[in-house]
């Protein structure tokens, strides 16, 4: 009597070897997707975001780096700017705070803002990463607001609100060899607003008998004539921060006796200032 031998059939684990030895590369990019798409679903709707606070000098975004200053347009985008935001609608920065200073007899000016980021932690680094850069303060950062794009210098960073707080002290500014309509242009009671209250305010202002600084000039057509020149002293209020124990204002002058200052508003810009006294 025969037998009739039976085919037998491949098993489910065989079937699916045979799968994935024929298809292995698709398999490979699929997982590989499915991965990163896993890890970006968990970060946008499960993670909770991380938030810091930096504090950053608007310009070329290299502390080193000599560039030129923010004019009054790119200013006036910035102080109108509302919010960054992901292709889903997540926050990316939010400006908290601008200040302003004018960069003397330049129509530029020194701009400080202050922003509310996302960013990533490094692992058990201390270390943190916005939009794939690595943080710290002297380094660059880039910013991609609806209205207005710029970068700038990191100058400080935390975890904490970062809020620029005043203390006002009252300094001399002496001029030894100014010209009497200088004199005449200072006004008492003229002030700077930096954007977010006035930090400089001239309470009073005096000068030296004129007659005791004149200077032999000459005309184009070689003609001697006698310059008036008269010592000018004007007391003025001025709102700064204590940095490391010394008095700092425009985020970066220290004021103290024998220092150069640079002052600015709109009616009169103070160069070549002197401190004489600070109380």
């Amino acid at each position: 009597m025969s037998q009739k031998r039976v085919k037998k059939q491949p098993s489910y684990l065989s079937k699916l070897w045979q799968f994935v030895a024929g298809y292995y590369f698709i398999i490979i990019i699929v997982l590989c997707v499915g991965f990163v798409g896993a890890v970006s679903a968990y970060k946008f709707f499960i993670a909770k975001p991380t938030y810091i606070y930096v504090r950053v000098k608007v310009g070329q975004g290299l502390w080193w780096a000599s560039t030129l200053k923010p004019n009054q347009w790119l200013i006036e985008a910035i102080r109108h700017t509302t919010e960054e935001n992901d292709l889903i609608g997540g926050l990316t920065a939010k400006l908290t705070e601008v200040i302003i200073y004018p960069w003397t007899l330049s129509g530029q000016y020194d701009v400080y803002v202050t922003a509310k980021i996302r960013v990533s932690k490094q692992g058990n680094t201390g270390k943190y990463s916005f939009k794939r850069e690595t943080l710290g303060v002297g380094g660059p950062i880039e910013f991609e607001f609806p209205n207005v794009q710029f970068s700038g210098s990191v100058v400080e960073l935390s975890e904490e609100p970062l809020v620029t707080r005043y203390i006002e002290k009252t300094v001399y500014l002496t001029k030894k060899y100014g010209f009497p309509w200088e004199y005449e242009a200072i006004q008492i009671g003229d002030t700077y607003n930096d954007g977010k209250e006035v930090v400089f305010n001239v309470l009073d202002k005096t000068t030296s008998d004129s007659a005791d600084f004149n200077f032999i000039e000459w005309n184009p057509i070689s003609t001697e004539i006698v310059s008036t020149r008269q010592y000018i002293t004007i007391k003025a209020l001025i709102k700064g921060q204590m940095i490391n124990d010394q008095f700092v204002f425009g985020q970066e002058q220290v004021v103290a006796p024998g220092k150069a200052i640079s002052v600015s508003t709109n009616r009169f810009t103070y160069s070549d200032f002197v401190i004489s006294k600070v109380e």
